[in-house]
């Protein structure tokens, strides 16, 4: 059987937590590739809202076994609560794994994260100060701890005294800050380790059995296109590759394995800390969608920046990832415009670019052409097809898909989990 990617098209906070559980209701595996707790994905299911910082979004279907892969960086701490968290409402969570190829976030990774952050100055990245940065540089830098090491104590021990030395002499002689203590990282990471050691799998040969086998597997993308850390707008990026190509390396499952690759599209942008935000909107127009669209950060909390679709960015996804649907999301917050600006290019120095720069002073000099889109005043919420939406929404779909030349092959119309149309 083959696999299918849901990974985001913009700046994060699409909706993949959505897509993901939609689909998750008819897959056997959802596998969350990369990235940490520095993501956020919410999810409706009637009444109730869940916000999953690093549980696959998939978790709510019992029938799908979720599986935090090799690529991802594990917070413990928080894993076991948001673990807690589902089961104190009634949610079985034994369908739960993690790779024992993952690495851990420790207490270090967050305080210098921060430390770090601080003193970047004006130049900052606006990091969610998570320790996702820090953990995955210890993993390149071949220091990191890896989930497999808290089965062995002695392995364990061994490697944090290693790293600690390294993390406290920065602490003390650089951030002039007080020493950690081995013995309390050390106890407590190991008590946990107790508390996980029935999830920890060896997830690839996990996964390429399932493949025999002939079952459905979803991988699960966190952050998006514009985020990666090689094709995004460096350096106001995560620390990792929240790509197609990153499913695979962060998964463990093989090109060849792999069959759709479905990028979620907001129908506006958004954006969330620091960097080049070409079609952002400054005035009342960015308010409105930021508070229809409740545009908060469901990590942070932060009011996210918000402008107009941005089809050159969505554009590059589509090329850099081979995506061959798209998801597209919240259209049903666009009602009530009576026109709708899509940048379909930029001018940077007064020349038409149809692309990404790689140079982030390109990127930030970019002003939007925008071409003009005719609005809808109906509600969305209640289509369930194409042909039922407004005709100038429909206008607004199909213009989408000619210029980044991409199926639109599924439709949100609203936050509940059933508020969707397939095409």
């Amino acid at each position: 059987m083959s696999a299918n990617i849901i990974i985001g098209t913009q700046w994060g906070d699409e909706g993949k937590g959505k897509v993901v559980d939609s689909l998750g209701a008819k897959t056997d595996y959802v596998v969350r590739f990369g990235g940490g707790n520095n993501a956020g994905h919410t999810v409706h299911v009637g009444s109730e809202k869940f916000v999953l910082h690093l549980l696959p979004s998939g978790v709510l279907h019992s029938q799908s076994k979720c599986i935090l892969g090799s690529g991802v960086v594990i917070d413990p701490k928080v894993f076991l609560e948001e673990i807690e968290a589902l089961e104190s409402r009634g949610f079985n969570t034994d369908h739960v794994f993690m790779s024992n190829r993952a690495h851990l976030i420790m207490p270090y990774h967050i305080i210098l994260d921060g430390l770090w952050e601080t003193l970047k100055g004006d130049n900052k990245i606006g990091t969610t100060n998570r320790g996702i940065g820090p953990c995955y540089s210890d993993k390149f830098e071949r220091i990191g701890i890896r989930v497999e090491d808290l089965l062995y104590p002695e392995v364990f021990a061994r490697r944090l005294k290693d790293t600690l030395n390294i993390k406290n002499a920065l602490l003390t002689k650089i951030f002039n800050k007080e020493a950690l203590s081995f013995e309390e990282i050390y106890d407590s990471y190991i008590k946990m380790g107790e508390k996980l050691k029935k999830r920890i799998i060896n997830s690839e040969l996990e996964l390429e059995k399932a493949l025999k086998e002939d079952k459905k597997i979803l991988l699960e993308g966190a952050q998006a296109m514009m985020l990666d850390i090689d094709y995004g707008h460096y350096p106001y990026v995560t620390s990792s590759s929240p790509t197609a190509n990153g499913a695979c390396v962060g998964s463990g499952i093989a090109l060849k394995h792999i069959d759709k690759i479905i990028g979620v599209c907001k129908a506006y942008s958004t954006r969330v800390g620091e960097g080049p935000f070409p079609t952002e909107l400054h005035d009342k127009s960015g308010e409105w969608l930021r508070e229809k669209g409740s545009e908060f950060g469901a990590t942070t909390g932060r009011p996210r920046r918000c402008g107009w679709l941005d089809i050159v960015v969505v554009k590059h996804a589509v090329s850099i990832s081979g995506i061959t649907d798209i998801a597209l999301t919240k259209i049903d917050i666009l009602s009530e415009l009576k026109e709708i600006p899509i940048c379909v290019a930029y001018e940077i120095d007064g020349e038409r670019v149809e692309y990404i720069p790689s140079s982030i002073e390109a990127n930030q000099k970019a002003k939007p052409i925008l071409e003009m889109m005719p609005g809808w005043d109906e509600d969305l919420s209640q289509c369930k097809s194409f042909k039922e939406m407004p005709l100038n929404a429909q206008k607004y779909i199909l213009k989408i898909e000619e210029l980044i030349n991409c199926n639109l092959s599924y439709i949100s119309t609203g936050v509940d989990r059933d508020q969707y149309i397939t095409r």
